[in-house]
């Protein structure tokens, strides 16, 4: 694990996917935007927000939906070529998929001490034993990610929801 930087891109795709999380929580879903754009150009390849209770569907994480969208993008299942921001730290479910589809980089916002699998209970991105590793820029605008998902799960425990 090296310490790297975000580049100026890094910074401007992290505050589209804070927007997207804000889509999200507006939706009542957990607020998790995601964006992959080609390292290259800047250009956006796909991009998405959690749905999952919008969707019944239990995979359907920000990284998860901006990956698909991605990979339909270009055409191709392999995103070597791309960089993947997302306000929340990858659960192992997305872990393995950045893994599978290739993604170059990873850069994400707030930490995830009870399911993240990049760094807080695992670092399956820089795992030697998988077939591919990704460059991991993370913490950036932890505070503001953090701070969105703080505000969305006390708004909940307020109403006394109990599922999420």
């Amino acid at each position: 694990m090296t310490d790297l930087r975000p580049t100026e891109a890094d910074l401007s795709m992290m505050r589209r996917a804070l927007g997207l999380a804000k889509q999200a929580g507006a939706m009542r879903e957990t607020p998790v935007g995601a964006v992959v754009y080609e390292t290259a150009t800047g250009a956006i390849l796909g991009e998405g927000y959690n749905r999952r209770e919008t969707d019944k569907d239990p995979s359907a994480h920000a990284e998860h939906i901006a990956i698909l969208r991605a990979a339909r993008a270009v055409g191709d299942w392999r995103l070597n070529h791309c960089t993947l921001c997302v306000t929340l730290e990858p659960c192992p479910m997305c872990a393995g998929l950045i893994v599978n589809a290739r993604v170059g980089r990873v850069v994400f916002g707030a930490a995830d001490p009870k399911g993240g699998a990049v760094r807080s209970l695992y670092t399956l991105l820089e795992d030697d034993r998988l077939n591919h590793r990704c460059e991991v820029i993370a913490g950036v605008l932890a505070d503001e990610s953090a701070d969105r998902l703080r505000a969305f799960f006390r708004s909940l425990r307020a109403k006394g929801a109990d599922q999420v």
